[in-house]
Order: C-alpha cells, then structure tokens, then sequence
C-alpha cells in the first residue's frame, strides 16, 4: 500500500513539474537582420544588358514565376510548376510572350532533368524555350532571335495531342554551346 502512494506521489510530482514547463513563456528566437543583395547575378546582368540590346523593341522580363505563365485546372498539376522560375521573358509590343530565356547557372549544380522538365513544361504550353549553357553572345542571341524560327508575334506550334505527362519521355532540351 505505502509502495502505490509512493508512486502515486512520484508521478503527481512529475506531471506538476511538466505542467509548470508548459506555463513558462518560452524565448522567441530573433529574426536576422534584412540586407538588400543583387537582383542579378553577373551572368544574368550580361545576358540581360545583351537583350536588350539585341531586342530594343521588346520588353525583357526577369524572374517570372511560372504561374505568371501557365495556368491548369487541377491544383496537383499546379503543384509541380508551383516554385519554378523562368529566368527571362521576352515580351513583344502587343505583351505577347516570345520567348523564354533560360540560363544554367555554372556555379549551382542543377540537374539536367529539372532543366529539361523546366523546358518540357513551358514547350507543352507552347512557350519557345531558349537555354543557354553560358552567357549568350551578340551572334547567338541575333540568330536565335532574328533568325528563320523568330516569330514576332506568339509562337504558334503544331498544336498536336499530348497525352498526361508525355513530356517526361520526350523531354528534349535546346542546349546551345558558344562558340568563341
């Protein structure tokens, strides 16, 4: 009998000294101090200032989110586009979309299959991709841009039928090398 008040006492005691825990207001951590920091980064800053200078009728966008561009029914196939970012966006006088601009950052290690799935997305919508593995120069940027393929209203592509997720199979990436 004296051993269940013992234990009886002992876990009276510990669920007290839990309780009086929880009424103890606890510290809130600190938030760190804001710092303003680049918009760009160097390779963006000189694929930007090219063009511009190569498009001076256009409007070049930075940093559109991919909701800013595509749009769908279902919130499961929002969710994968969800956090995606487009580097730039070639806007013509009508704020049609042209093209869209991709960059591989050299100093990130992306895989391949996020910039192809990245691509296939906006390729399915029917977006003109551009990826560049470096910073474009003026020769590659006027030929990709002013070439047989440039359109300067919205591209208009063989609409054909896709099925659900036949971009993973047949995601073909535009990867262009400079040459110089």
């Amino acid at each position: 009998m004296t051993t269940y008040i013992v234990i009886g006492s002992v876990i009276l005691l510990l669920s007290m000294i839990l309780a009086s825990k929880g009424l103890i207001p606890k510290t809130k951590q600190q938030d760190s101090a804001l710092r303003q920091r680049a918009i760009f980064n160097v390779n963006e800053q000189l694929t930007y200032t090219r063009l511009k200078e190569i498009l001076p009728h256009h409007t070049i966008l930075a940093h559109v989110s991919y909701d800013a561009l595509l749009t769908t029914k279902f919130s499961r196939t929002r969710s994968k586009y969800r956090n995606l970012v487009a580097d730039f966006v070639v806007v013509d006088a009508m704020q049609q979309v042209v093209a869209v601009v991709a960059l591989d950052d050299p100093l990130s290690l992306k895989r391949p299959q996020k910039s192809q799935f990245q691509d296939a997305i906006l390729d399915m919508a029917g977006y003109k991709v551009i990826r560049y593995e470096e910073i474009p120069e003026y020769h590659q940027l006027r030929e990709d841009f002013y070439g047989d393929v440039y359109l300067p209203t919205r591209l208009n592509k063989d609409k054909k039928t896709s099925k659900k997720y036949d971009y993973y199979n047949d995601a073909q990436t535009r990867k262009l090398r400079v040459l110089g």
